[in-house]
């Protein structure tokens, strides 16, 4: 599984937290209890009055990128259900290969 990561796009985030609340039911997390994804928003102000809101999902070490279900073939919980679709299950190069093509991405691996 090392040779597998999650390429988050972090301009497309809408903060919705449905990979939050996906990965708490996956994983039968109460309320207020966090499994392998939290989303944080970030606001930056600027001078005049403008704003910049950055949504974060950042993943833990809790995050096992949903093991059982991808040894079966189905896509971790939280890309699954990710409505603005910024996050994308693959293997390291490939999803390395797309860093470079959008301004707010990171990539993620446990």
């Amino acid at each position: 599984m090392s040779e597998y990561g999650i390429l988050v796009d972090y301009e497309y985030c809408t903060a919705c937290h449905a990979c939050e609340v996906a990965c708490k039911q996956e994983y039968k997390r109460p309320a207020g209890k966090h499994a392998g994804v939290k989303v944080i928003e970030e606001v930056h102000q600027f001078p005049g009055g403008g704003m910049d809101v950055v949504n974060y999902p950042l993943f833990t070490k809790g995050c096992n990128m949903c093991r059982p279900r991808t040894k079966k073939g189905l896509m971790p919980s939280c890309v699954q259900h990710c409505m603005a679709a910024c996050l994308e299950f693959g293997r390291l190069e490939e999803l390395a290969k797309k860093m470079g093509q959008k301004k707010r991405i990171s990539l993620w691996r446990p």
